[in-house]
């Protein structure tokens, strides 16, 4: 259980740092986007402190915040490290729907 906990801990700590490596174009766009992604590392990683989010939870979340910096990676490549606005729309979306399942996995009843 303890060691579980540690790897959560761990990866919870270094997620920040990996998402602000990426060096985005300047923009008030893309300056949302990763203090987006910022915040919702920090959603999460205070559910893990806090007990609100099981293992379970917390690795599927991060899974998926995985994907979507994927996907934004992907876009960039494709358009020489710039998003579209269809990119950012696209992004924006897949936000939405994480920032609403770290909501409804922080609030419902299962904890740790």
């Amino acid at each position: 259980m303890n060691l579980t906990k540690l790897a959560l801990i761990a990866t919870l700590t270094l997620a920040p740092a990996a998402i602000f490596a990426q060096t985005p174009t300047p923009g008030q766009n893309d300056y949302n986007i990763n203090q987006r992604k910022a915040d919702q590392q920090q959603r999460i990683g205070q559910g893990v402190q806090s007990g609100q989010l099981t293992a379970g939870e917390t690795a599927r979340l991060e899974h998926q915040e995985a994907g979507i910096n994927k996907e934004e990676r992907g876009m960039r490549a494709q358009d020489n490290g710039h998003l579209t606005r269809s990119d950012r729309q696209t992004i924006h979306k897949q936000q939405n729907q994480e920032s609403r399942r770290i909501y409804r996995d922080k609030h419902n009843n299962k904890v740790r």
